[in-house]
């Protein structure tokens, strides 16, 4: 313990020199603490704020819930499909309503029409119907006559899809029947549905049941005792060779009177001589 003490003795000399240094050292600090206080702050002044990048952003902030929205375009309510009802936030039993709707055969007109066949909210209604177009083909058919519980549609104007709600008529009879549509350049009159290679007969009955000739097709009517071979057998219903046979008749007789005497011509198809002078003039 003696010893101990004797480490701490210090005479007068020794004590002044500890007094300076510790006085040394706390000046120091005192002088780098002033230092440190009294710099400029180089990170902050050396950023600087754009007014008009800062406006931009505030801007696109405000806009980003309408951004991210799903945007909705026009569209015709009675041919959407799975997806896009599940889109506009319809429900698998809603959409099953619209397509039974639409299988009978039948049209949607108008939003409180669509509400009524799906059965949406109101609050969806609202929000899809500014976006609902009815073109004239489906105004006309929704205003149609019904016949025997359908909606009389226009056999020149359903699409081959439409046409296999008939039974009887599946992808090919649909497309077959489209295909003699237009060669014919539209039907004329609703027989001219038998004249579809392979539809049988009891289904162009059901067929007609659903659709018929509203709307005829305008056409320029062929002069036969002017046109040409080629022009002529531009008919569905007469054959290169029964065309010449035509020309052949009318050279001799000098001009062709009455449609009637077509039927005198070696292998011209008298059955369908109702339909043939519909597409012809003297």
């Amino acid at each position: 313990m003696k010893n101990l003490r004797s480490h701490f003795k210090f005479n007068k000399r020794e004590r002044s020199g500890i007094f300076f240094l510790l006085l040394l050292i706390v000046v120091l600090q005192c002088v780098h603490f002033y230092i440190k206080m009294a710099a400029p702050d180089t990170a902050k002044s050396t950023v600087v704020i754009d007014a008009d990048v800062q406006r931009h952003m505030d801007l696109l902030k405000e806009q980003e819930p309408k951004l991210n929205e799903s945007r909705i375009f026009p569209f015709n309510p009675n041919f959407i499909s799975d997806y896009k009802g599940y889109s506009l936030g319809m429900s698998a039993v809603e959409m099953d309503r619209l397509l039974a709707f639409r299988k009978a055969g039948h049209y949607v007109n108008a939003p409180k029409e669509f509400q009524r066949v799906t059965g949406i909210s109101d609050s969806l209604l609202n929000k899809i119907s500014p976006y609902f177009t009815f073109p004239a083909q489906a105004k006309r058919a929704y205003s149609s006559p019904r016949q025997n519980g359908y909606i009389i549609r226009d056999l020149n104007e359903v699409g081959a899809t439409e046409l296999k709600v008939v039974r009887g008529i599946g992808d090919k009879l649909s497309l077959r029947i489209v295909k003699f549509r237009e060669s014919l350049g539209g039907f004329m009159i609703d027989e001219q549905l038998y004249d579809v290679y392979g539809l049988q007969p009891e289904v162009v009955e059901e067929t007609l049941k659903r659709f018929k000739v509203i709307h005829r097709p305008t056409i320029k009517k062929i002069n036969i005792n002017l046109a040409s071979v080629q022009e002529i057998a531009q008919l569905t219903y007469i054959d290169y060779s029964t065309a010449r046979k035509i020309i052949a008749y009318r050279e001799l007789v000098g001009s062709i009177r009455s449609f009637d005497e077509l039927t005198k011509i070696e292998d011209f198809p008298s059955d369908k001589i109702d339909r043939i002078k519909l597409y012809l003039a003297l």
